[in-house]
This record gives structure tokens, C-alpha cells and sequence, in this order.
């Protein structure tokens, strides 16, 4: 309980100032976007202190792309995406879970990184990406780098597109290492 008290007060104080006025309550569609440095925003540091094994590069950074994966990713992206309820974190504390009853696209984004890492996917080649919708809104998805290039798995849709198709704007995103982002 004090370690989420603590994630909570320094989210808090991360967040306090560096609000994107893309916030908007729309089902899980929007969340605070944080300033993100080259570890990331501030809430996946704190949750990767708590959570270090969760943080861990390893593997290929890409994956040959082929039935077998691409069944184990439409399976994960669609179990967690009906596991979790769409709920917005206050918007002055951003935290992330894994596999939580309710949450926003962060935890989304975290629980899919898990799940396909418990799968077997090699962690390097599960990204973490900041985006803006077509809306101006600020959302977190999880892309996949594969042979035949990105996959996005993404809380709004249960279609796995290419990450170029997914109609996004970048704002920042992990690299091989989920702590380095760019």
C-alpha cells in the first residue's frame, strides 16, 4: 500500500505543470500526457522502480512475423482488451497496472507488454508508444516490431493494424530497452 501511496505522490508531482490540454474524458480515449524524457514520463519510471522485471530489455529487438505469432498476438490484444474496463486515471495521478479490472491506455499498453512477454515474445521487440489520436488527444499503445514491420495493439480497436495505418502522431516511444525513449 505505501509503494502505490508513494507511485501516486510523485505521479502527482510529475504531472502538476506538464498537463497536455489534450485531456479529455471519453471513455479511455485520452489521458494526461506527460512530459517524456529519454527514461520516459515519470509515472513508468516510478512503476519501473517498483516493477523492475516488468522493464527489462531482452531478445530480438523484431520478431519474424508468421500464423503463430500473429494468433498469439490477436489473442492477447483482444483478452486484454475485454479484461479491462475503459477508465480514466485522475488526471492528476498517472499509474500504471497490469491486468487491472478498470484503466486507461496505459495499463492497457503495460498488460499486453506482459502478457505477450509471458507468451514468449522477446521483450526488446515490445514498444511502448506516446501517440496523439486524429483528435489531439494523448493515448498509449503498445507496437510491436516484427520482419514485416510495426503492429499496433491498441485498447480502442480490436483490429491489429500497422502502426503506420493506425492514423497516430508520435510523441515519444520506447526503444529496445522499455527505460530509453526517444
Amino acid at each position: 500500500m505505501r509503494k502505490m501511496i508513494f507511485a501516486a505522490v510523485v505521479s502527482a508531482i510529475a504531472v502538476l505543470g506538464t498537463v497536455d490540454t489534450a485531456f479529455a474524458n471519453r471513455g479511455g480515449q485520452g489521458f494526461v500526457q506527460e512530459s517524456v524524457s529519454s527514461k520516459g514520463p515519470l509515472s513508468f519510471q516510478v512503476f519501473c522502480g517498483f516493477y523492475p522485471q516488468e522493464c527489462r530489455p531482452g531478445g530480438a529487438s523484431k520478431i519474424a512475423l508468421d500464423d503463430n505469432i500473429m494468433r498469439i498476438l490477436t489473442r492477447v490484444n483482444s483478452r486484454v482488451n475485454r479484461a479491462i474496463r475503459p477508465k480514466l486515471d485522475n488526471p492528476l495521478v498517472q499509474v500504471w497496472r497490469i491486468n487491472p479490472s478498470a484503466g486507461d491506455c496505459k495499463s492497457y499498453a503495460i498488460s499486453k507488454r506482459h502478457e505477450l512477454i509471458r507468451a514468449g515474445l522477446p521483450a526488446s521487440a515490445l514498444r511502448i508508444a506516446y501517440v496523439k489520436t486524429r483528435q489531439g488527444l494523448g493515448h498509449a499503445v503498445l507496437v510491436v516490431k516484427t520482419s514485416q514491420g510495426d503492429l499496433t495493439l491498441d485498447n480502442l480497436t480490436g483490429e491489429i493494424k500497422p502502426f503506420h495505418q493506425a492514423g497516430y502522431r508520435v510523441v515519444a516511444i520506447s526503444g529496445a530497452d522499455p527505460r530509453r525513449w526517444s
